[in-house]
């Protein structure tokens, strides 16, 4: 007789295991426990929630594995990421190529996961009916996903936050670092990457190519004084 013909029929092996809070930490991309909201619980949180901490104003999150995760921010992070709107608006509404959103412009990439990129190009092309949508987290996957580095965002945040994008529709994502000032360029379906340094100028792809960036230019944000 097997051991299982010997096992009573009550007993059996679980299927559906109940994941630790370093399993939850572990698929987020070991971010700090300081950005996970505790309630909902981890896990159990859903785009209602989402949706009602946005709401408050005091913090900017996103929803993934039914987990609200505080964005990492701050003041230089804001700086580039305004500088890059203001960029790419100067390039884009002239040429009626679509919308570009900010820090707070929160995309469902698919039902129940909610990301939040500093800048976003969303060509009209992707939006329903070429409006702006009503709806205050509407799915949609932008062209194009900046996120401007903060000292909490961790390596494997940011690529889970890549594999996200790209398996929904985003055909590229700038990654500014504003310390190194460096900017990475991954495009979907390409497995190399691009770091660009100060000294270099950024060529756009796409709805928005020939819209350029000089990384010195971007940078200066960071340098000024009254």
């Amino acid at each position: 007789m097997s051991i299982a013909e010997a096992l009573p029929e009550a007993v059996s092996t679980p299927t559906d295991v109940v994941p630790s809070l370093q399993d939850v930490i572990e698929r987020l991309g070991e971010i700090p426990l300081s950005r996970i909201l505790s309630r909902p619980a981890p896990g159990l949180a859903t785009e209602a929630d989402l949706l009602a901490v946005n709401q408050r104003k005091n913090r900017i999150c996103e929803l993934v594995d039914g987990v609200i995760v505080e964005k990492g921010m701050g003041l230089r992070e804001s700086l580039i990421a305004a500088a890059l709107i203001s960029m790419l608006r100067n390039h884009v509404l002239p040429r009626k190529l679509g919308l570009v959103s900010g820090e707070a412009g929160t995309l469902k990439l698919c039902p129940g996961l909610i990301r939040v990129p500093d800048v976003a190009f969303l060509p009209w092309a992707r939006l329903p009916e070429g409006r702006v949508p009503s709806e205050p987290m509407p799915q949609i996957a932008p062209e194009l996903a900046i996120e401007v580095l903060s000292d909490s965002n961790t390596r494997s945040e940011m690529l889970r936050k890549r594999e996200d994008y790209f398996r929904y529709g985003v055909d590229a994502v700038w990654e500014v670092d504003p310390r190194n000032r460096t900017l990475a360029v991954y495009e979907r379906g390409v497995a190399s990457v691009r770091v660009l340094q100060q000294s270099e100028t950024l060529e756009a792809k796409g709805t928005l190519v020939g819209f350029s960036v000089v990384l010195s230019d971007l940078f200066a944000e960071l340098d000024r004084t009254s």
